[in-house]
């Protein structure tokens, strides 16, 4: 009988013989991490097909596994503590090869609420009647997430558990963090893995519900949360681009990614004083917005122990360097064209969204970047998710931060821990294949 690693594998290569690139893929090995551009003109069986449209990266494993980097670190911090980034920066110093990097991007995450500061608390909350989506949504966009496998529970709907609370992570409006946890009933209370949950932009926690409602059906405690200016808080549909103008003018805030890893750092506190919560698996996914999510917030915070981020890793400065900087800009493209306007120019080029990034995001495009910060999640079991004619999150510029990553997970003796597959002919969107490779890898990783 094959492995069960090698069904899987087997399932996705010919998953993947579906369909057809248009152009070159990036393909390493695990031998001598070579870049292998393939063609779409050569005619394949379906078996090489299948083989050569995967983009996976598999290593060579040893025994020895890096303790630094474990789900329990002391980078964490110390559960509910006030000051969370303050006791991970102490704590990691001598631990970690990757302390100096994080310490960094810690004190950036503080400098703009060293007046905010308030103890972890919680809040009742109530279930969400009508929730608030920023643009309009399309019918097919919920079919990937309506295609979550499921196990079969009798009484499914009355064992399943719903709570709704906020997390008190700072002083002001969007220090309230808007939670929703599902999860089934035990006669007999124990601790079971979680996994965190993060959307895309203009969305809400309420739209990840169907795979919430899948993860808990198979033991899962599911936890998903509205980023800043989303959902609850979010006020009209232009919260979340006027908040990013706002940034741009004033500098006092960074609503594209970074804040919303702080609140993600406090929810790894309140998880970790859960009875409920097996504090060694915590796992975390998110797609396009809410993939970069996950990427930062398991780089700086080591108790999320297994992560996938879907379509939403991506090199900032090799956009700018290779101008492909405009899906992503586009995405976001009233916050650019007031940038535009500010700075006199007829037009955005490369200075508007270098100037841009540095304001609202500091150091995403440098020292923060994928190539930089995606290498120091490993050991920690990883997945990278990808459409392979992503504009947004291009091929080409995930080739140096998935060829160190591969690295790091070879000398950390965990390759079988890192993968990255990129689907032929996806833009940027999640599939439902996509949800099933994530799927597979937290049952692999954290059951």
């Amino acid at each position: 009988m094959l492995p069960r690693r090698a069904v899987m594998a087997a399932a996705t290569l010919v998953l993947a013989a579906m369909w057809r690139p248009r152009g070159p893929l990036l393909a390493i090995s695990a031998a001598g991490l070579a870049h292998v551009p393939l063609s779409s003109t050569r005619k394949y069986s379906r078996k090489e097909r299948g083989r050569k449209l995967v983009t996976e990266q598999r290593l060579r494993s040893n025994s020895r596994r890096n303790p630094s980097l474990s789900s329990r670190d002391a980078t964490a911090g110390a559960p509910g503590a006030a000051l969370p980034g303050r006791e991970m920066i102490a704590s990691s110093a001598t631990a970690d090869a990757g302390a100096g990097l994080r310490s960094e991007f810690l004190q950036v995450l503080l400098s703009r609420r060293r007046d905010l500061q308030v103890p972890l608390s919680v809040e009742q909350g109530s279930p969400v009647k009508n929730p608030l989506h920023q643009k309009r949504l399309w019918p097919k966009e919920a079919e990937p997430m309506e295609s979550c496998p499921r196990k079969e529970v009798e009484n499914f709907k009355e064992k399943l558990v719903e709570e709704n609370f906020y997390l008190i992570t700072e002083l002001g409006e969007q220090g309230r963090v808007p939670v929703l946890l599902l999860k089934l009933n035990d006669p007999v209370p124990k601790r079971k893995p979680v996994i965190v949950f993060l959307h895309s932009s203009y969305k809400c926690k309420e739209w990840l519900r169907p795979l919430l409602e899948g993860y808990a059906s198979r033991g899962y405690i599911c936890v998903a949360i509205d980023s800043r200016y989303h959902g609850e808080r979010a006020s009209n549909e232009n919260s979340y681009i006027d908040a990013l103008k706002s940034a741009w003018r004033n500098g006092d805030t960074m609503p594209f990614i970074f804040d919303t890893v702080w609140d993600l750092i406090k929810l790894g506190d309140h998880l970790s004083e859960r009875e409920d919560v097996d504090t060694c698996r915590i796992g975390i996914t998110g797609e396009s917005l809410g993939g970069m999510h996950a990427w930062f917030a398991a780089f700086v915070d080591t108790r999320y122990s297994v992560i996938v981020p879907i379509i939403g890793v991506q090199g900032f400065r090799w956009a700018i360097d290779n101008n492909k900087w405009q899906a992503r800009v586009n995405s976001i493209k009233p916050l650019f064209e007031e940038a535009r306007i500010d700075l006199g120019k007829s037009e955005i080029d490369t200075e508007v969204v270098e100037k841009v990034w540095g304001k609202i995001a500091p150091g995403l495009d440098s020292q923060f970047d994928a190539p930089c910060s995606v290498p120091l999640i490993a050991p920690r079991p990883l997945l990278l998710l990808n459409g392979a004619e992503d504009p947004r999150c291009p091929i080409a510029g995930l080739e140096e931060p998935s060829s160190r990553a591969a690295k790091a997970y070879e000398e950390s003796g965990s390759a079988e821990k890192f993968m990255f597959i990129a689907e032929p002919g996806i833009g940027h969107r999640m599939t439902v294949n996509m949800v099933k490779e994530a799927s597979d890898w937290f049952d692999r990783f954290l059951q």
